[in-house]
């Protein structure tokens, strides 16, 4: 264990905005507070807001380390080169740069095999397309198409093999610039095969980080997220009014952000324990603070229901003081996590125990309080699994066979409704006529449209949308400051120093945002080719690069609309439907299953299932309201309102899932009438006949929302009454706000620590 100790200290906590002394707010004060506290998103971490691109700057994940590193990594093939002034060294030099750029962290297996696959394939590229380009376009052409089609299929094995293939393009498109002859071809596989696994030998034997590192600082992060999520419940709390439309925002931001950083997290470390065919000590005290985090984000869910449904004064008091007491507690187990110290559990156990004091007078909230602080002391102690034998062998998801592994996906995704399929025919098809147009220019740059069209192209439209709007306005912002850092640096040695500079800087901000990462390395590439290719003015390579980038930006927009788009309300029909039915399986396992194990880990799943379900549902909706004229698409509206829904249906079902004996027997009829309704609205059948019984107090607010529901999706099928036919879906978001809001929910008195759940 280390030797250091984490300091138990409360985090600087915002103040709750606003409180109940407080006159309310209008609704142009409201409308701005919720568009503040919504934000803007970033690729990591999704915000509320669909409709706005998630373009925002993350800065924990600065990475500087790694920025030294490929900087050292080129640098010192550079330096070397100045002093010998051998020009393959510069091959080296380069091969080195880009094999930094595949290197996306992982199990040092998979890292292994992309980059030297890279180091190999590169250096044949290179070369093969050297010594073929003196036979002309027609057949240059076709052989770098199907070469941009392999690099661009090769996203569906991973995302490490994802970025091999791009930064492949790269080099298909600067091997294209000069033809070379045999020698030359034979020492460029040399050269460029040399600095890829220079970089990787220096990465992953040198200068190796630690292996498991990335995996707890993704499990630290879930942490830093649920904290979030406590922060933002508390300041809804403090509201003088309930409101609905914020709730339903804070669900769709941090349940979704919340659900993606849990997955992220198990991904790493299975493929860690994978990788090495056993599971650690460390790695299984990853897993277990993974799990227990899942199950506090769980009983979060739970209580934020609860607030939601019944949102008196006293228990909002109540969940005001718990949930501010827990935040820090979240924020000081992350960061023990994310700097891998050892805590002070002594001075840590009194504020666990005080966490969950007070709140005797609401049973239900107390015995929530009382799981989720069970499961803060679990992570807080990193136990280890019940039953596991340290150093075991991992029994069950170990490794894959090489069909399963390479053939498979390709095999799956063959087919024109894969989008990576459609995306790969895409590229190579816009890139024939590129590619001859700037062959038959011969321009000293040209290879750069190519490389931005290529690189820009997303499989869908709105992250190509993305993707464009960040490239052109990183490269023109970068740009400009590469031509005044050129203008100042005379000499190669003062150039060299520089790319050294922006190197670090470029690499370390590659996962804040992909803007500011080419805003950083574009004056790496200006000052790159000054030093390469000198004889060129630096503002001429600013006003190339920018030119064609902003060419390239509209080509790669313009060619998801034309060739092989996927609309999104087509994808958004999908992933509703998918989600209707896992939710329909959530509701099978919480309703109805027996008491036990078994229901325990088909609770489980279901959980699970319905949050992935939901975040894809809510990704589809969030291209399709940025793609033009399809956010006002009627099935687009609705599956607005049936998401926000759903993301309510999937909370009450959480609390009954803490409390199984809560639920009435003699309500059985609508427990399966719920399950089965959700079942024919995923699978488009008939709805069931709702009973003609009593609907039982605890399910009286579930059977109100599966009745939403069905007038959202199927308005001419509500039972009961006159047809609500309702064409946009702000006025559906109006009925189920005014619905919802009406919907008393009765008390839960049979939470008890009696029927522990597994989260």
């Amino acid at each position: 264990m280390p030797g250091r100790h984490a300091r138990v200290r409360r985090p600087r906590l915002s103040a709750p905005s606003p409180t109940a002394s407080r006159p309310p707010a209008s609704p142009p004060a409201r409308v701005r507070r919720r568009r503040i506290a919504a934000g803007r998103g970033s690729l990591n971490r999704p915000g509320a807001d669909l409709r706005r691109l998630p373009t925002g700057l993350d800065l924990r994940n600065v990475r500087l380390v790694e920025g030294v590193r490929a900087a050292f990594a080129f640098g010192v093939v550079i330096l070397i080169n100045i002093w010998l002034q051998w020009p393959p060294l510069l091959t080296m030099a380069l091969a080195a740069n880009l094999a930094c750029f595949c290197d996306n962290g992982g199990p040092m297996r998979v890292r292994l095999r992309v980059l030297t696959a890279f180091s190999v394939l590169g250096g044949l590229l290179w070369a093969g397309l050297g010594l073929i380009q003196p036979l002309g376009l027609a057949v240059v052409v076709p052989v770098a198409c199907a070469l941009i089609f392999a690099c661009s299929y090769a996203r569906v094995w991973s995302v490490q093999a994802q970025a091999a293939g791009n930064v492949l393009v790269v080099v298909l498109c600067i091997a294209l610039d000069r033809p070379l002859t045999l020698e030359q071809a034979g020492t460029t596989v040399l050269m460029f095969a040399a600095g890829g696994l220079w970089a990787t030998f220096l990465a992953l034997v040198i200068w190796r980080l630690h292996p498991y590192r990335p995996a707890h600082r993704a499990v630290a992060e879930v942490w830093r997220d649920l904290a979030r999520l406590c922060g933002d419940l508390e300041r809804l709390i403090a509201l003088p009014e309930p409101d609905t439309e914020a709730f339903d925002g804070h669900a769709r931001g941090h349940r979704r952000g919340v659900r993606t950083s849990i997955e992220t997290a198990r991904a790493m470390i299975l493929d860690l324990a994978r990788s090495r065919e056993r599971v650690s000590d460390r790695t299984a005290q990853a897993l277990l603070r993974l799990e227990s985090a899942e199950q506090i984000f769980s009983a979060l869910i739970a209580v934020g229901e609860l607030i939601d449904s019944r949102p008196d004064a006293h228990r909002r008091t109540l969940a005001k003081v718990f949930l501010r007491r827990l935040r820090p507690l979240l924020v000081t187990i992350a960061r023990a996590i994310r700097d891998d110290v050892a805590l002070d559990l002594a001075r840590l156990e009194h504020s666990i125990a005080r966490t969950a004091e007070g709140l005797a007078e609401d049973p239900t909230l107390a015995r929530l309080a009382e799981r989720i602080v069970g499961r803060v002391r679990i992570g807080a102690k990193l136990s280890t699994p019940e039953g596991y034998r340290p150093g075991g062998t991992l029994m069950e998801g170990g490794s894959l066979g090489r069909w399963t592994r390479y053939l498979g996906p390709l095999r799956q995704n063959f087919t024109l409704a894969s989008p990576n399929l459609r995306h790969a025919l895409r590229a190579s098809a816009v890139s024939a006529p590129a590619l001859a147009a700037t062959l038959s220019y011969a321009g000293a740059f040209t290879h750069w449209l190519v490389m931005t069209v290529v690189l820009t192209m997303q499989p869908f439209y709105a992250a190509t949308w993305q993707r464009a709007l960040e490239r052109i306005g990183g490269t023109v912002l970068g740009g400009l400051v590469g031509a005044v850092l050129a203008y100042y640096a005379t000499t190669p040695l003062a150039e060299a120093g520089l790319i050294l500079v922006l190197s670090i800087v470029g690499f370390a901000a590659r996962q804040i945002s992909y803007g500011f990462f080419i805003a950083c390395l574009t004056p790496l590439v200006v000052l790159l080719v000054e030093l390469l290719e000198p004889g060129h003015s630096s503002w001429e390579i600013v006003a190339m690069r920018g030119g064609f980038t902003v060419l390239g930006g509209v080509i790669a927009v313009a060619s998801c609309l034309v060739l092989w788009p996927i609309w999104e309300p087509d994808q958004v029909r999908q992933e509703l439907r998918r989600a209707l039915k896992a939710h329909a399986v959530f509701a099978q396992a919480v309703l109805r299953a027996p008491t036990g194990s078994e229901r325990e880990a088909a609770i489980l799943a279901g959980a699970r299932a319905a949050g992935l379900a939901l975040n894809d549902l809510e990704a589809a909706l969030s291209r399709a309201l940025q793609q033009p004229r399809a956010g006002h698409h009627p099935e687009v509206e609705s599956a607005l309102v049936a998401d926000a829904t759903l993301r309510r249906i999937s909370a009450r079902l959480t609390v009954l899932r803490h409390a199984p004996e809560a639920v009435d027997p003699s309500a059985e009829p609508w427990r399966a009438w719920i399950a089965a309704t959700l079942a024919a609205l995923g699978e488009d059948r008939p709805l069931p006949e709702q009973p003609a019984l009593d609907r039982g107090q605890s399910l009286v607010r579930l059977v109100s929302q599966v009745d939403l529901l069905v007038g959202t999706l199927r308005p001419g099928e509500i039972r009961g009454g006159a047809p609500v036919m309702v064409s946009k879906g702000r006025d559906l978001s109006r009925v189920q706000s005014g619905a919802l809001e009406n919907i008393p929910e009765p008390e839960i008195p049979g939470l008890s620590p009696e029927n522990p759940s597994k989260g």
